[in-house]
């Protein structure tokens, strides 16, 4: 077992508040997540459209919905699939695996099948518009894609509710609602600690050291 605590936060004094879980949530997803420059950077982008999208949901689900998943789910995730490094982890000492491993939220393999299920959507909603008459049939092209962005809706909203009874069932229902809140939250944390990520990309960084301070 590396010498680092595991991503659920730990305290000798016993269990931690909830603004301490969140706070080392936030902190071990950074660290073991977040090296490069480049899946900072896409962050940073999707964080811009989340809160653009948290700004239309009330008004405008459908259109919410295909902003987050359309531009900030895809930009989020290709940081993670394809700029993130995947091999031993020297800055934190551990392994690749036993980050996937111990992963609180969502870890490679369940955003594999996630962003599977996630285009399949409109595959669906193409040959079964109505999906088996659970839908009013849509008006035309913009109909068909307000549809797939309800039903994009519902998939996140399904996601974070499963992760969430998932974490139940293996920790507490306590680290589930915590995780739920940090998803939640994400957008405004990641405003904040990526906001320089483009800069310093345009600058040559490709890297960082992760620094907590």
């Amino acid at each position: 077992m590396p010498a680092i605590r595991k991503l659920q936060f730990e305290s000798d004094a016993g269990d931690p508040g909830f603004r301490a879980q969140l706070a080392e949530q936030r902190w071990d997803d950074h660290r073991f997540y977040h090296h490069s420059i480049v899946n900072q950077s896409l962050h940073f982008v999707s964080a811009c459209t989340f809160l653009t999208a948290y700004a239309l949901l009330f008004k405008d689900p459908a259109l919410a919905s295909l902003l987050a998943w359309g531009v900030a789910m895809t930009s989020r995730q290709a940081g993670h699939f394809f700029f993130e490094p995947k091999g031993y982890d020297a800055e934190n000492d551990v392994s690749h695996e036993y980050k996937e491993e111990v992963k609180v939220g969502y870890n490679l393999f369940r955003k594999w099948v996630l962003m599977a299920l996630w285009a399949a959507v409109p595959a669906v909603l193409w040959f079964n518009p109505t999906l088996f008459g659970t839908l009013e049939a849509p008006d035309g092209f913009v109909g068909f894609l307000r549809h797939v962005g309800i039903a994009w809706l519902m998939l996140g909203l399904s996601a974070v509710a499963v992760r969430v009874c998932q974490l139940w069932i293996e920790r507490d229902l306590e680290t589930g609602i915590v995780w739920a809140t940090k998803i939640a939250t994400d957008p405004f944390s990641d405003f904040k600690l990526y906001k320089t990520a483009p800069v310093r990309l345009l600058k040559g960084e490709r890297m960082d050291g992760l620094s907590r301070a």
